[in-house]
């Protein structure tokens, strides 16, 4: 596929990655309320406090319903952000490679578009996974929402969390949220892991190729042979943290509903 085809062909999944999740999500009339971001908020922060209030830690329907529908809205960003991110590394060799047989203004706007082409595939990269351990934790990846609320029922319900948390109380909707929290933080830690190996595997590859080149392809591969070490120590920074939270979840709990993240 052609270098402008490939660039068309991002930009509408870029655009399908912000609008169309939310129609692929929701099932007719049943889910369809959700697709509003302000009324999945306000429909999953009431149904929480009806949650907690039970006792179970099984979803009632009405929590099910939000957890089902946030559930399908990650596979649908997952699936984009996938396809997005296959399509702009076929855009970034297309380019670069253009760029070794060309000179002049052309290279110099073809280097810029091979560089925006980088930055955005990391972009997609880090979309994948966060929607891959939202997909594996429906549930966690909505406990965020629960915060900037306005005075009310649900400030009661999360001081009762703070407070069984500092008394080390246990109770079945909290062991479901400690269970899905941890579960996120695991799916990060190995999806993390498993895109280090694979970086480093790049890195050498590349270096590998360094060795054997010569002008601007030498300059081109010296410039990825440093960065993607540096974004694989990034992202190993970021799957130690994960590693640790998933192993001692309290303290990392505890911040959450204190009001951190």
């Amino acid at each position: 596929m052609g270098m402008k085809r490939l660039a068309v062909l991002a930009v509408a999944l870029i655009v399908a990655f912000v609008v169309a999740p939310g129609r692929l999500a929701s099932s007719g009339a049943a889910t369809g309320d959700l697709r509003s971001e302000a009324r999945l908020v306000g429909t999953f922060r009431g149904e929480f406090v009806t949650y907690w209030g039970s006792g179970e830690r099984g979803f009632g329907p009405g929590m099910q319903r939000v957890v089902d529908y946030w559930f399908r809205y990650h596979i649908a960003k997952g699936v984009l952000a996938a396809a997005l991110l296959v399509v702009l590394v076929a855009l970034g060799v297309t380019i670069w490679r253009a760029f070794l047989r060309t000179r002049g203004l052309r290279a110099a706007g073809l280097a810029v578009g091979g560089v925006l082409s980088t930055v955005l595939a990391v972009v997609s990269l880090a979309a994948l996974m966060a929607n891959i351990h939202g997909t594996a934790a429906p549930f966690g990846s909505l406990l965020p929402m629960l915060f900037g609320a306005p005075a009310g029922p649900l400030d009661d319900t999360l001081g009762q969390v703070r407070q069984q948390l500092a008394a080390g109380q246990q109770s079945p909707p909290l062991d479901m949220i400690t269970s899905d929290y941890v579960l996120f933080h695991a799916v990060m830690a190995v999806e993390g892991a498993i895109v280090v190996a694979g970086l480093v595997v790049l890195a050498v590859l590349l270096w590998r190729r360094f060795t054997r080149a010569d002008g601007r392809t030498r300059r081109v591969l010296a410039g990825y042979g440093v960065f993607v070490p540096v974004l694989s120590l990034a992202l190993a920074v970021v799957v130690v943290a994960n590693t640790t939270t998933a192993a001692h979840p309290l303290p990392g709990l505890e911040g959450f509903f204190a009001g951190g993240w």
